[in-house]
């Protein structure tokens, strides 16, 4: 109920409505706000005029609105939409609930003759009075009857009533002495209501009183309200009752409308009657809202639960990074301590070096020293053969000390700089580009049903990444079983669509796919049954294993200087040279044949009938290299060939309307040719396995056409190995 309340407020005072009146645009206003937002317009002036002079240009101009008129028989009854106003600029105002509304113009003094109190307290409404809907904006002049034109809302005005009776306080018991207590029930046929002591004395449920009906206080005060409304009445005729209802005005009316024939062109119909059908109509319709509804509320639970999931994820995620930026952090004290420990032990190898060269210098300079002062007292001696005695000693002793301290030995072993030097540029960029990487797998792909297909023996498969997946892809894999439930084959690629050649006709394949990158491979999405198209004869015959295949020749894998027509059935080529052509459909299991017929065949030349890899040359003879098996054939012989290799030479060739047969069946193995019905030589090729396509290769003097779909030749069985190795 509380969701409602904002249906019932007027748009104007923000209130609930009170005598409440529909406007033409189907929006309510109160009687007494729609009196409030009245704007007179000039009498000399028609809207019409107004407009087309462009003066008088209002706050009702920017909306540019549909005009309307009180007159017009073809709308909603009410109204249509006639003359837009052009009125005084007055400034606009918004209400209470935020709708843009225009007050009133300034009326024109009063004559003395008007000092009389107006007939019911009310003003007049003043001539040429126009209207705004505060929340369309749609404008429309009144007529004389004013604002009476306007219909009552007297269901919305019930639903109001109902509503402010329901959130009022609690019903008391009537019967309680002094301080009442709250109601329990009401008794409907004594119209009471009775707490339970007042009930239990004053209304035992028995003898008379044991027919009564009891409710709840809430469903009695309804109850009391539900006496016989007063009928609506027409809005042109009030002493009419609405009794009928125009569908073409979608509007009740009374039998004095019908009879001043203003709704005599219209389909009229009983007012009972489509009361009833458009509450049936309006319960449909609530039923797919409440539908909705349920959705809405259900999507909120998981709105409100994601919060809660978001809350837990985002406090869980940043102790993580607090956890790991700690964990880079002990890392770099850690290598500090070692670095560290690295510049000590320099340091203190410096000062070992240069202490130890101080120590070494010092006993040099004192022994150095020592000897200069000896040799100083030895010279002042005047004894000259004394001095001579010790002389030579003494002058060996001075040039063998002078030499000790020669290159080098006054120079420092060590510098008092730290020849390190510290590199952290690399871990500086590094925690630059310190960032969030993705490290969770892709999540499940969603299978585009709309878009996946089958086509023959091809399957079409398309995918796409959940709507609001962020996880970035590397790629796809997707995965196709055997056609009979067995072990899934496997492609791998980058694209969301990927079309299969090959399969088996008549097969039901389950493919699923699931996506990867460098943090692994993601869940597989849903598995989608696919099936391959149908065999042409009945399941019963053992030509069943036969499926018939219809299929043309592929202009995209053709050569160049191929030329298709006839809807890619017939071809010809524009070179003297050998070209490939193959068809659009490949095989791999059961039993096919098609055929070829010659439709020009000039000069003699040996085209070449066959299969072929998908990887197949294209500007050489069908069977040139080893991706193709053919025969080619001239007007008098024939010759199997593949990789190069020719083999079989059988007398028999072609000409002009010649028929050229390839049957290929898997279930043998073999490769078999035929000529105008009839086998030519013996088993072609045995051991074929894998996916082919059919393959022709011709140049400029041959032109032929494919037939396809065609029931294999009654001579051959499938599915029995001839021991002689050929086919009669």
């Amino acid at each position: 109920m509380d969701e409602m309340e904002e249906e019932l407020k007027c748009p104007v005072c923000g209130s609930f409505y009170r005598e409440p009146i529909i406007l033409p645009c189907s929006h309510n206003i109160c009687l007494a706000c729609a009196r409030n937002i009245l704007v007179q317009t000039p009498d000399a002036e028609s809207p019409q005029s107004s407009r087309a002079s462009g003066s008088g240009v209002s706050d009702y101009d920017y909306l540019d609105l549909d005009k309307m008129s009180l007159y017009s028989e073809a709308d909603s009854g009410y109204g249509s939409y006639g003359g837009f106003v052009s009125a005084p600029t007055t400034p606009c105002q918004k209400s209470p609930n935020g709708v843009r509304v225009f007050p009133p113009a300034v009326p024109p003094q009063p004559q003395q003759q008007h000092l009389l109190p107006f007939p019911g307290g009310l003003p007049p409404i003043p001539r040429n009075s126009c209207i705004t809907c505060p929340q369309c904006h749609r404008s429309l002049i009144l007529d004389d009857r004013g604002l009476r034109g306007f219909p009552k809302n007297r269901v919305l005005e019930g639903v109001v009533d109902r509503y402010q009776q329901s959130k009022a306080a609690a019903l008391k018991c009537q019967l309680c002495e002094k301080s009442p207590r709250e109601a329990t029930v009401m008794c409907e046929q004594c119209d009471v209501f009775y707490c339970d002591p007042c009930r239990l004395r004053c209304h035992p449920p028995r003898g008379p009183l044991a027919k009564h009906r009891l409710v709840p206080p809430a469903q009695g005060r309804i109850s009391r309200r539900t006496s016989p409304r007063k009928l609506s009445t027409c809005t042109e005729h009030e002493l009419e009752n609405l009794s009928m209802y125009c569908v073409q005005c979608k509007t009740p009316v009374c039998y004095q409308c019908l009879e001043e024939g203003k709704h005599s062109t219209h389909e009229v119909k009983a007012l009972g009657a489509m009361w009833k059908l458009h509450k049936g109509q309006l319960s449909q319709a609530l039923n797919g809202l409440s539908d909705r509804a349920t959705e809405a509320k259900e999507f909120l639970v998981q709105l409100r639960n994601m919060v809660q999931h978001i809350q837990e994820n985002g406090v869980e995620f940043e102790a993580c990074l607090v956890a790991q930026c700690d964990a880079l952090i002990d890392a770099l004290n850690r290598r500090k301590a070692q670095l560290l420990s690295r510049v000590n032990k320099e340091h203190e190898h410096k000062l070992k070096v240069v202490r130890d060269q101080i120590s070494h210098c010092t006993v040099k300079l004192r022994q150095t020293t020592g000897l200069m002062e000896y040799c100083l007292e030895v010279i002042k001696e005047n004894d000259p053969s004394g001095f001579l005695q010790i002389s030579d000693a003494l002058i060996r002793r001075v040039h063998m000390t002078e030499g000790q301290w020669g290159k080098g030995t006054l120079t420092p072993r060590m510098t008092s700089d730290f020849d390190l030097t510290l590199d952290s540029g690399p871990l500086l960029q590094s925690i630059h580009q310190l960032d969030f990487v993705q490290m969770k797998v892709p999540a499940a792909p969603i299978l585009q049903l709309e878009e996946c297909c089958t086509q023959n023996n091809s399957a079409t498969l398309s995918w796409k990444q959940p709507p609001l997946s962020t996880i970035a892809v590397d790629g796809y894999i997707l995965e196709l079983d055997d056609g009979n439930g067995g072990v899934f084959r496997v492609y791998v690629g980058t694209e969301t669509i990927c079309t299969v050649d090959g399969l088996h006709f008549n097969s039901t394949y389950r493919s699923r796919v699931k996506a990867f990158n460098g943090s692994g491979v993601g869940q597989y999405s849903k598995t989608l049954v696919m099936q391959t198209s149908e065999t042409g004869l009945p399941p019963c015959d053992i030509n069943s294993l036969a499926a018939v295949a219809w299929f043309v020749f592929d202009p995209a894998s053709a050569h160049p200087d191929i030329l298709l027509s006839n809807d890619n059935l017939t071809v010809t080529c524009n070179s003297y040279d050998d070209r490939v052509v193959m068809g659009n459909t490949a095989f791999s299991r059961g039993v096919h044949y098609w055929e070829i017929t010659i439709d020009r065949y000039d000069n003699h030349p040996d085209p070449a009938f066959g299969i072929a890899r998908g990887d197949v040359l294209k500007d050489v003879m069908l069977g040139k290299d080893d991706k193709a098996w053919a025969m080619y054939v001239d007007n008098n012989r024939s010759w199997f060939m593949h990789n190069n290799s020719h083999t079989n030479r059988t007398d028999g060739g072609i000409g002009k309307g010649a028929t050229v047969g390839v049957l290929l069946d898997f279930t043998r193995g073999i490769l078999i040719f035929l000529i105008n019905d009839e086998q030519q030589g013996p088993v072609a090729f045995e051991g074929m396995e894998g996916l082919y396509y059919p393959a022709i290769s011709l140049n400029r003097n041959v032109q032929v056409t494919l037939h396809t779909g065609l029931p294999i030749p009654d001579f051959y069985t499938p599915g029995e190995p001839d021991p002689n190795g050929s086919v009669c």
